[in-house]
């Protein structure tokens, strides 16, 4: 009976756990923002740090090599507009894209969803 009596209070404490007022117990935690996506404020920072880093394979000099440079909109458009971009970041292995960056970890999911967002959106100069 006592068992039961402290399963019942445990399940009765747990119930009350919820997430609907997350925002209001952590107000600064961070969310993804995707709703207005723009290029010079959300993509140029993700390529910087991730892509068109120096001595990377999408600066200007390492374009030689990747045959892309994604230091210039007209550079990142291009590969852009073939969905080229979104293929890459995602990785699929079987036709042929592997995930970027190459030999790092996996873009987080926001900035992945940014980049789809934008991509989507008609990867506008904004």
């Amino acid at each position: 009976m006592k068992r039961l009596i402290v399963i019942v209070s445990l399940l009765f404490i747990l119930s009350g756990c919820y997430n609907d007022k997350y925002q209001q117990v952590f107000p600064n935690a961070v969310s993804c923002d995707t709703t207005n996506v723009a290029y010079s404020k959300d993509i140029v920072p993700i390529l910087t740090a991730n892509c068109a880093i120096s001595g990377g394979c999408h600066d200007a000099a390492g374009s030689a090599i990747s045959g892309h440079d994604y230091t210039s909109y007209a550079g990142i458009k291009a590969v852009a507009t073939y969905d080229f971009l979104v293929t890459d970041i995602i990785g699929h292995p079987t036709t042929g894209h592997n995930s970027m960056p190459k030999n790092g970890s996996k873009l987080p999911e926001c900035d992945i969803d940014k980049m789809i967002r934008w991509v989507n959106e008609g990867a506008l100069n904004n």
